[in-house]
Formats: structure tokens, C-alpha cells, sequence
């Protein structure tokens, strides 16, 4: 039996729902098509039985959710399915003799693992009770926090414990940050070139996401306050210390401008700051300019081992209350073992070891990086964990992927971070961190050669 249109009558309470509903099951079922376009509101209405205002709020819901668009004195079409979000790196298995520049991970040695085993071993022997026996956020993880204070500050973030919630790391306190400053169908901002994922979970949780101009320094304050004044943004989402794909950092005069453009139309800040004290030279967060409008967030796994899923969200005190209850209906609490590891690391110096060790590392890496690839642009940071090689015309970014791979390398495309699909800078990220030495130095050799060679030749000599 056809889904659509819907027979008279047969629509639920509330009918605005039940018809948007309707709609979504017809074009997952391929009885809508991209394009089609919608019948107009009276049209429908007669037809169904309903009034106008409830076709009106059923497309309405329907366009928030991004399954039709509306275009003045045409109507309301069917959108083409965007799909699930590009992953940036490849799905590597062991078989495959390739060189993974795609994944952003810290570099690694056998310091890592070791420590990582004699503190589970110490845990084995001497663990609190609330680690394995409490269900309660507060009482498992309130000795947790009080470490946690203590490296937000070397983080430059001044934080009262009570507003400071430990997350399953960075993701976990992203998601948790963008529902307590935005709610569904409120804008939220950030840079034309973002985290792989915002646009997914902004979509998911019925937000609107707009990405913004930027220049060497990231988002443009200008462009900014374009957005405000054209319409009330929510919240914007930020990664100053160069996580971006772009590799931008901000300086202190920039944060400064873009809190006063915050504080000046009532946006939230939300700053992701997942890489912590990891870059040597760090300005102030932006948390420290505006912290009574800014969420800020960050963790271990990028600066000290991946596997140590801990991060902590440090909330505005007028909004740390709500957070908290959004990460309980979300997460409830931050897995209690994965804190007890974090708060002996913390105590102990084991955490600020294996930062400095991945400063120098990666102060190292990037050094090699600026050698072979400084000739053609890249944009890089002193400790940052990849750079961003910008392509040269005629290079269309999947071929050089694609080519990269079959040499044996493989490099993220800059498309998988294009919050809009109309505007993206054409180039790769290349992950510095996860290959021993040699390999990376032989695998970014191989990507400057690709760089340098015509797309036509470079295809034929394969």
C-alpha cells in the first residue's frame, strides 16, 4: 500500500507530526524523490482534512530536519539525502602495507604502553571502592575533579569544581555543550572549515549549522557579527589552537574580538580545545575573555594516549546545571576506571610527562613536515598533530587521495570538513602522528612528489 499522500483520516495526534512523518517514511520508502515537489499547504490541506497552520508546522518540522527545502514563489521540494558525514581517514587493516597520514592521533612508543600497564596494575592492587561499586556521579568523581582543576589551570582555564563535568572524552563533552547552548532549530555557527562531525550531530539534534569566513587567524570577527546581525546565532563552536583541518591558530587580540562580538549579541562560545597544553606557545583560551558565556573543553586522549577516554567540560556557572543534566540523560557519568587512571596521572606528573615527551615529538615531526612540504604552502603549527597541503589547479582533491593511496599513503580529504558544500578549500590534512619516523619522512615524501606532478602524468605512472 502506497505511503503517499496519506488517505484522509488516517493521520495520529498530533497531526502535524504524524504528517511529517508521513513524508519521511515516503521518501526513505523512494516513493518521494529528490526534487519532488510537495503539494502547497491550502492544496493539501483540503485534501487531507486538516487545517492550514498543520501542513504549515508539519513542513516546517520537515525543512528543519533538512528533508524539504522552501524556496519563495516556487514551494517546498523533496532535498537530495545527505548522507552520513565523510570520515576523513581511511579504514586501514592490518593486511595493507599503507602509510596512515589520514587518522589524528599523538605519536606513540613503549613508554606509553608501560605506563599505561603498571597503572592498571597498581589499580588492580589498590582501587577504590567507588571505581567499581557507585552508581553516583558526585561521590565517584569528586577526588577526580579536584585533579581535574588543577590541569585546567595549566590549560590556562580558571574553573570552580562545580563546573567542571568529566566526559568520555572531547566528543562526549561536544555534545553535551552544543544541547545545553542550543536548542532545536537554533543556529549554530563556526568555521567554513570544521570538526568532521559538528555538522552530523548539529543535524541530529534538529540545529542549524552555518560556517563562516576565516583567514590566517580562523574565524573572521567580521564575519561574525555578518551572521548576527543577519539573524540570531546561538552559539559558535571554535577550535583556536590550530585542531581545525586548516591548522589556524588564534592570537590573543583575535579571542578578544570575538568574545567582544559574543558578549555583545548574547552568542555562546563553545571552545574545543582537545589538544590541551599540547602547543608551547599558547594564548589565553577564550574561556579566560568571556567565561561567563563560554564552554570549554578538552582531554588526554590527544595530548597523552588515545585510549584514555577522559575529558572534562567546564561550563558557564549560570549554565553548569543544565549541562550536568544533559550529560546524565546522555552519558550519566564519565567511565569511573578511565578517571581513576586520569587522577593518578594527574597527581603524579605521569600526565605532564607524556605531554612534554609529545611537544617534543611533534615539534620534531613538524619540523620534518615544514622541510619536505614547506615549498608548497602547507599551513602548520609548532606541536600540532597534522598540517593542511593546500591542492594546485588542475589537482581535484579525490584523485589526489585516491593516487596517495595507490602509492601507498593515505591522507584525508579537506571535503570531509566543509561545513557547506558550496564553499571548502581544496587540499588534504596530513597526520603527523600515528607512523614511526621513517615512515612518515618516505610518506611525505611520496605526497610532495604527487604534489608537484601533473594530475594527467601522475595517473599514467601508475
Amino acid at each position: 500500500m502506497p505511503i503517499w499522500p496519506p488517505a484522509p483520516g488516517s493521520l495520529k495526534r498530533p497531526a502535524y507530526r504524524s504528517l511529517a512523518q508521513t513524508v519521511i517514511d515516503a521518501v526513505s520508502a523512494g516513493e518521494l524523490s529528490p526534487g519532488t515537489k510537495l503539494p502547497p499547504h491550502r492544496t493539501l490541506a483540503y485534501e487531507l482534512g486538516v487545517s492550514v497552520q498543520t501542513v504549515s508546522r508539519a513542513y516546517e518540522e520537515l525543512a528543519r530536519l533538512g528533508v524539504v527545502s522552501g524556496e519563495v514563489g516556487r514551494g517546498s521540494f523533496v532535498r537530495a539525502a545527505s548522507g552520513d558525514p565523510r570520515t576523513p581517514w581511511h579504514r586501514i587493516d592490518g593486511s595493507e602495507h599503507v602509510i596512515d597520514l589520514s587518522m589524528l592521533s599523538p605519536s606513540l612508543s613503549k613508554t606509553h604502553a608501560r605506563r599505561f600497564a603498571a597503572t592498571l596494575t597498581e589499580i588492580a592492587g589498590d582501587m577504590p571502592d567507588p571505581v567499581a561499586f557507585s552508581f553516583r556521579p558526585t561521590a565517584t568523581l569528586q577526588t577526580h575533579i579536584r585533579h581535574a582543576v588543577r590541569w585546567l589551570a595549566h590549560c590556562g582555564v580558571d574553573a570552580e569544581p562545580d563546573r567542571v563535568i568529566p566526559t568520555n572524552g572531547n566528543t562526549s563533552a561536544m555534545t553535551v555543550a552544543l544541547m545545553a547552548a542550543a536548542a532545536p532549530g537554533d543556529l549554530v555557527v563556526t568555521e567554513e572549515m570544521g570538526h568532521h562531525t559538528l555538522k552530523a550531530l548539529t543535524g541530529s539534534l534538529g540545529m542549524r549549522l552555518m560556517g563562516l569566513a576565516v583567514d590566517g587567524e580562523g574565524l573572521r570577527p567580521d564575519a561574525l557579527e555578518r551572521a548576527c546581525r543577519i539573524g540570531p546565532v546561538k552559539a559558535v563552536f571554535l577550535m583556536p589552537e590550530g585542531l581545525g583541518p586548516l591548522a589556524l591558530r588564534m592570537g590573543e587580540e583575535r579571542r578578544r574580538a570575538i568574545a567582544a562580538v559574543c558578549r555583545r549579541f548574547d552568542v555562546t562560545i563553545i571552545e574545543s580545545d582537545a589538544w590541551g597544553p599540547l602547543q608551547a606557545d599558547r594564548a589565553p583560551p577564550l574561556a579566560s575573555f568571556a567565561p561567563e558565556r563560554t564552554f570549554y573543553l578538552t582531554g588526554l586522549t590527544k595530548c597523552c594516549l588515545p585510549g584514555l577516554r577522559i575529558g572534562w567540560l567546564v561550563a558557564p556557572e549560570r549554565m553548569a546545571t543544565g549541562a550536568r543534566t544533559r550529560h546524565l540523560v546522555t552519558s550519566w557519568m564519565a567511565t569511573a576506571l578511565m578517571a581513576e587512571i586520569a587522577s593518578r596521572w594527574l597527581a603524579d606528573g605521569t600526565a605532564s610527562e607524556l605531554v612534554r615527551w609529545q611537544r617534543a615529538a611533534m615539534g620534531a615531526r613538524n619540523h620534518v613536515a615544514r622541510q619536505i612540504l614547506g615549498p608548497h604552502g602547507i599551513s602548520t603549527t609548532p606541536n600540532g598533530l597534522h598540517v593542511w597541503l593546500p591542492l594546485r589547479a588542475p589537482w581535484q582533491e579525490d584523485a589526489f587521495v585516491a593516487l596517495a593511496r595507490h602509492h601507498g599513503v593515505a591522507v584525508a580529504g579537506g571535503s570531509a570538513f566543509a561545513i557547506d558544500e558550496t564553499t571548502r578549500h581544496r587540499g588534504v590534512r596530513i597526520c603527523l602522528g600515528p607512523s614511526d619516523s621513517k615512515s612518515l619522512e618516505r610518506g611525505l615524501q611520496i605526497v610532495a612528489r604527487l604534489a608537484i606532478s601533473e594530475p594527467e602524468l601522475a595517473h599514467l605512472a601508475y
